[in-house]
């Protein structure tokens, strides 16, 4: 007899529980007085299941304000579900203490943590931040000491095809020298009227190149001129103040900022020797050093001197590890090294040059007519009560509060002056960075590109969200070269 067994397989598919989620209820970042009595923070579940859930909030060490004295804590920071819950919020209420202490804002964050039945958001948005203005601190006012009344204005002519970039006064002549870099050309004007200022006369410079400056002291108009093609070597022209070309020297290349020196015989240009916009070509920066002793009527190139940073080139890792920025496309310091404005000592014996891309100032013996050294600027550490700042540029509330995060000087101008014997020096730190088709340095510190390191900064998702607006560069804060940025 044919028996024939049929065997039945069972497959059997084990009951998997999908966790429930949970989110912070609202915008992630709420700002509030220091007059409130108190923070909602609210947490909803979405698809609970057949048990009850929780899970916990905890304070970041990222957070300025402090527990006890800022705000202060319920007996608990749990949030609590029960079995099946869906789309159901639960609060947290922490109470504001408002002290009578003028402060700046501060703030706490908090995160998502010891889930039970609940899946722990993504660090990208486990965080919720609580800024506190302080109402006890108030603006500074004014002492009025010093009034500035409102005499005139002067136009050069219609705006987008004129310019009046750089202003140099002459006190004998009383005229104005207006480097009108978009219209090509120095405008004079009588100024012995300050209340009626009037146009003279306009010099057209194209034959000459591009003007980016002007100085003028003993009937003698210095310019600066950068060459049509900006990284080869550019020009002072002289000419006297009636706007009569005198005679022109060669200087390097993109001279951006010119001067006389205190006693009246030597010009000096700060040589900025940009690169190209694709970084295939980078000149080497420079400060050029016109000796005027004999007058400029006759003057030759033998009265130039130019103090470049080739000498420095054998320095480039120990310069860059004393907080010199040399971060160019194949960099040297003499090429990367870019000069923007120069300040004198009062006996023209030292010559102290700011670096603005490098965050650094050159300091240069006149008498040799070289750079002596190069002096890192360092940073500010916006960490620090004195020096906080408003990391945003939305919304409408003013928040000075303290954020780990380190600025740039990157001066631009730069002056001296003599009090009680001291000499003081003082920077207009503009902080312009390196954009270029070739190479640019600016990010957000939002950007996904923008990586900091997982040691120096754990809670680095809430700190980009708060500070995301800010641009930062790419250029400096990898101390460890491992790519990743711990400052």
């Amino acid at each position: 007899m044919l028996k024939i067994f049929t065997w039945v397989i069972l497959l059997i598919t084990p009951f998997i529980a999908v966790a429930a989620t949970v989110t912070f209820v609202g915008s992630p970042k709420i700002t509030i007085h220091e007059a409130s009595t108190e923070v909602k923070i609210i947490a909803n579940l979405q698809g609970g299941g057949s048990s009850a859930s929780s899970i916990d909030i905890e304070i970041l060490p990222l957070s300025t304000a402090s527990v006890g004295s800022d705000y202060t804590l319920p007996p608990s920071l749990r949030f609590d579900w029960a079995a099946n819950a869906n789309n159901i919020n639960d609060t947290i209420v922490i109470n504001i203490n408002n002290d009578a202490l003028p402060e700046n804002s501060e703030y706490f964050i908090v995160r998502f943590t010891n889930p039970v039945n609940i899946t722990l958001p993504a660090a990208a948005s486990n965080h919720f931040t609580v800024s506190v203005i302080d109402n006890d601190k108030v603006a500074p006012i004014a002492s009025q000491s010093i009034q500035l009344t409102h005499i005139s204005s002067f136009s050069n002519a219609a705006a987008g095809t004129n310019s009046a970039e750089i202003v140099a006064h002459d006190p004998i002549s009383q005229r104005l020298f207006i480097a009108n870099s978009i219209g090509a050309k120095i405008d004079i004007v009588n100024f012995s009227n300050p209340a009626a200022a009037t146009l003279i006369s306009s010099i057209p410079i194209n034959a000459f190149g591009n003007i980016n400056s002007i100085a003028v002291r003993n009937g003698i108009v210095a310019a600066a001129i950068e060459n049509a093609t900006p990284e080869l070597p550019g020009k002072v022209v002289f000419f006297n103040t009636s706007g009569v070309f005198i005679s022109q020297v060669d200087v390097g290349a993109m001279p951006d900022m010119i001067l006389f020196n205190n006693a009246g015989t030597k010009v000096l240009t700060a040589n900025e020797g940009q690169p190209n916009n694709a970084y295939t070509v980078d000149p080497e920066g420079s400060v050029s050093i016109v000796d005027i002793t004999g007058g400029v009527a006759g003057i030759t190139q033998t009265a130039v001197t130019t103090a470049g940073f080739s000498s420095f080139n054998g320095q480039l890792a120990s310069l860059r590890a004393s907080g010199v920025r040399i971060f160019g496309i194949n960099a040297t310091v003499a090429r990367d090294m870019e000069p923007e404005y120069i300040t004198l000592s009062a006996d023209d014996q030292t010559a102290y040059v700011t670096c603005q891309e490098n965050n650094a100032i050159a300091v240069i013996n006149m008498a040799s007519g070289n750079v002596t050294s190069i002096r890192a600027l360092g940073t500010k550490n916006h960490g620090v009560t004195a020096n906080s700042l408003d990391i945003s540029d939305q919304g409408t509330s003013i928040e000075i509060a303290n954020w780990p995060v380190k600025g740039l000087f990157m001066p631009d101008a730069i002056a001296s002056y003599n009090v009680g014997g001291q000499t003081y020096y003082v920077t207009a730190n503009e902080g312009d960075a390196r954009e270029y088709t070739g190479l640019t340095e600016i990010l957000r510190a939002s950007s996904a590109s923008y990586v900091l390191d997982p040691v120096a900064f754990p809670y680095a998702d809430a700190l980009k969200a708060n500070i995301g607006r800010l641009n930062i560069t790419n250029a400096s804060g990898d101390t460890d070269g491992d790519g990743d940025f711990d400052e």
